[in-house]
């Protein structure tokens, strides 16, 4: 799927003498899912709201599908579909009559209306809480009843602020499924998330901090980003023997520049004159249980964040 659904030049906000976001550039094209990523406080809501028309930027521009985000505020928001991270629809109302709302505040004529309920309760898996009131759904069902929501009016561009925030991982999973079927059908899908496994299944991932956009590309670019594995070194994982004790020892060779633990294993930077042998010896582990590694996108952020922060 080709072309563009989202792009943003220079796109700034301010308020008073603070700048939430500063002169943000990107494109997320058609099909494509993108993943913005950032701490608290970043910028990422104030981003998503002005690429949904609801704040005005200071400057710079936006478009949605051609559609100019100050000009056409309207047809933008015909155009996109939001899904935010707590469940904000009717729960004294059932499933289907929280889609029956909602496509009459769409102006979805009846017959469509009906047609697109049926849809995507059969989309989301729903039918068997078709008239079950939303607020007695358990927190997967209500995202999908949300997600269902945000799609009756058949949206090219859908935005996703932390959609599997507090739910449990098989309904996350389940979750993600659905998004990548939207993906396929050529929807644009804007995620913001904190999960750094969610980070890795999108097609390309911003990572905004102190309202800077300061990286962006796929996983792979991203990981290759100067900076991420500092000159002069090498990343290993250690495993064999208890994690917390193989952090101990890490914290006392002075070879080690960074250490931090994943699963039962421990991930370390190294000085690049160090071989994997030496570290087995030293950490007292069989020669097999060191291998050298390529970072992962929490590692990326880990390096990209401590370098600001320096700076």
């Amino acid at each position: 799927m080709t072309g563009v659904a989202i792009e943003a030049h220079a796109l700034t906000k301010t308020y008073g003498s603070r700048t939430v976001v500063h002169a943000l550039n990107l494109e997320v094209s058609r099909g494509e899912i993108f993943g913005f990523l950032g701490p608290n406080g970043s910028g990422k809501s104030t981003t998503i709201k002005m690429l949904c028309g609801l704040v005005e930027p200071t400057s710079g521009e936006a478009r949605i599908c051609e559609l100019d985000i100050r000009k056409d505020g309207e047809a933008v928001r015909r155009t996109i579909g939001y899904m935010s991270q707590s469940f904000s629809l009717y729960s004294d109302l059932t499933v289907e009559e929280n889609l029956e709302f909602y496509g009459r505040a769409y102006a979805l004529n009846r017959v469509r209306r009906s047609k697109r309920i049926d849809e995507l309760i059969d989309f989301s898996n729903l039918a068997q809480f078709r008239r079950q009131l939303a607020g007695t759904l358990s927190g997967g069902w209500k995202q999908r009843l949300a997600l269902a929501a945000a799609l009756l009016h058949e949206p090219r561009v859908l935005f996703l602020d932390e959609p599997t925030a507090g739910i449990d991982p098989v309904a996350r999973r389940d979750l993600w499924d659905l998004l990548f079927r939207l993906s396929e059908s050529g929807v644009a899908l804007f995620v913001t998330t904190h999960y750094m496994d969610e980070a890795e299944r999108c097609s390309r991932v911003g990572y905004i901090y102190d309202g800077e956009l300061i990286a962006i590309g796929s996983r792979d670019e991203l990981k290759k980003q100067a900076g991420v594995t500092p000159q002069g070194t090498a990343r290993y994982s250690v495993g064999g023997r208890d994690a917390i004790v193989l952090l101990g020892i890490a914290r006392e060779r002075p070879y080690v520049r960074d250490a931090t633990i994943f699963g039962d294993q421990l991930h370390v930077i190294v000085t690049n004159d160090v071989a994997a042998d030496r570290i087995a010896a030293d950490f007292g582990v069989a020669a097999a249980n060191v291998e050298p590694i390529e970072p992962s996108l929490e590692d990326v952020f880990v390096a990209l964040t401590r370098a600001r922060q320096h700076a």
